[in-house]
């Protein structure tokens, strides 16, 4: 395989990632100053081959074992938040359940997915916190949207993110996760830990996949 990447599409540092891993299908690249591993855009599902592996998908609110699954970001950053306040649950998919989990407990939800639910207006509008619940892995452009959630977060407000961290190059051979199709980027602790710098804020992190950030009182919003 020819692909190759020639710049960071989180931090857009200066320096070309370089090779960390290739297998049958795709070859990964590491960004050596925010760390992402990443695919290059000519590995990438289409826009139709990539819905096509989402409707696959059967998730429900009606299933325990979904529920359970989701707790790990629920609980922790429900018991960081004020009552009554307003959410955005960021790539709902097809059978939006985190939202309805906060919506039983008090607060109000809003919802977004480029597929199932793409109503741009929720961008104008502001949020007390925002969940990306196995989300991240599959953005083609983390920089514009993770900084387009960090706007519109409320000074004080939360945003909690659910997804696998990258594991070391010779686990990350053997690691499942990385062969979803539809997986682009992968994240990792340390990746975090740069976000939170960018941010000004703190890197929470919550067992294996679970992290806070949340957003200053006071802060110069700065662009990613």
């Amino acid at each position: 395989m020819a692909a190759t990447l020639s710049f960071c599409s989180l931090c857009a540092c200066k320096h070309e990632p370089a090779h960390f891993h290739s297998d049958l299908k795709r070859n990964y690249f590491r960004c050596s100053e925010c760390y992402l591993i990443q695919i290059p855009p000519a590995q990438r599902l289409s826009q139709e081959a990539e819905k096509s592996e989402y409707d696959k998908h059967q998730n429900s609110p009606e299933d325990p074992g979904y529920r359970k699954f989701l707790s790990r970001l629920f609980n922790p950053l429900n018991e960081r938040l004020k009552a009554g306040g307003h959410g955005l649950d960021f790539g709902c998919g097809s059978g939006p359940t985190l939202s309805i989990m906060f919506e039983e407990v008090g607060h109000k939800m809003s919802l977004f997915d480029p597929f199932y639910a793409p109503e741009k207006q929720i961008f104008q509008m502001r949020y007390d916190f925002i969940t990306a619940s196995e989300v991240v892995e599959h953005l083609h452009s983390p920089a514009k949207e993770l900084q387009r959630l960090w706007s519109i977060l409320n000074p004080g407000g939360w945003l909690g993110i659910m997804t696998k961290l990258a594991l070391e190059q010779a686990a990350f051979s053997r690691w499942h996760y990385k062969n979803d199709p539809t997986h682009v980027c992968f994240f990792s602790d340390n990746t975090m830990r740069w976000l939170a710098r960018k941010w000004q804020t703190n890197y929470v992190k919550i067992g294996a996949d679970v992290a806070l950030f949340q957003k200053p009182l006071s802060l110069k919003n700065e662009a990613l």
